[in-house]
Order: C-alpha cells, then sequence, then structure tokens
C-alpha cells in the first residue's frame, strides 16, 4: 500500500497538517492497523482484503437500502467510514463529503435560505390543500372506485 511515506509502517500526513492533534481534521493519513499487523506484509494485505470485502459488503447492503426502505445513504457512508479505517482514497472522500455537508447546513442556516425555503414549503402545502379540497367536492369521502360492487 502506498501511504505518501518512504518509511515502511509510516502515515502519510495531509499537506500542510502536523498529525500531531488529536481532533479528526487533523488526523494523519493511512492505515489504523495494528502496529503487529502493520509489521508484517502478509498479515497487512490479508488485513486489507478483509477491510475492503466487510466495507463492501455493507457499501452494497447501503446500495440495495436506496430504493427499499432502510437508511441508504447512512449505510453508504458507514461503509466508507470502514473502508477509511485502511484506504487514504476512502479517507479524502470522507473527508470531502464531511466538508460539503458542514457546508450545506450552514447554507441551509442563513436566514434567506430558510425564509425562501419556508414560503417554498407554505405554497406547496396551500396546492396540496386545493387539490385536496376540490376532490372532496367532487367525489366526497368516498373512494373513485366501487370496493362493494367486487
Amino acid at each position: 500500500m502506498n501511504t505518501g511515506s518512504n518509511k515502511p509502517g509510516e502515515a502519510a500526513v495531509a499537506e500542510g497538517r502536523t498529525g500531531t492533534d488529536e481532533s479528526e481534521a487533523e488526523r494523519a493519513l493511512g492505515s489504523r492497523a495494528p502496529e503487529f499487523v502493520k509489521a508484517r506484509r502478509a498479515l497487512h494485505l490479508s488485513w486489507q482484503v478483509g477491510v475492503f470485502i466487510v466495507g463492501l459488503a455493507v457499501v452494497v447492503a447501503g446500495i440495495i437500502m436506496l430504493p427499499l426502505p432502510g437508511p441508504g445513504w447512512v449505510v453508504i457512508f458507514g461503509g466508507m467510514a470502514i473502508w477509511a479505517t485502511e484506504f487514504v482514497w476512502a479517507q479524502l472522500v470522507l473527508r470531502w463529503t464531511k466538508r460539503k455537508v458542514t457546508e450545506a447546513a450552514q447554507r441551509a442556516l442563513d436566514p434567506k435560505v430558510r425564509r425562501r425555503n419556508i414560503i417554498l414549503t407554505a405554497i406547496g402545502v396551500v396546492i396540496i390543500a386545493v387539490l385536496a379540497g376540490i376532490y372532496l367536492y367532487k367525489f366526497g369521502l368516498q373512494m373513485p372506485w366501487k370496493i362493494e360492487d367486487q
């Protein structure tokens, strides 16, 4: 595995970061496998294959849950988190995703955006209420098909 370091067992550090702080943003990139696993190449490769297979199973389960009932995206990101324990590319994808989600949350809290969302929601509720009123005026509380005749 290429961790971006010339020394075996040493994790690469993100550009401009020291890796000494324990906060998640400052964490070093690379494998988080135990040292005894990293010390043996065959064991480390087996560990990576196992992590990849478990992460793949979780991601596939999340993809299956997208059209079906279930927390599909949460499970997919859980699989990515499993991959991120071992693979730098997954760590970078998760960092990018966290940054984008944080930016979206900040934009959603903007007063102008909140006001717009409230107005659009109110318009949608009014449209649905008008359509429901038209339906009830035309058909009453009866279903449009005749269940008694079947």
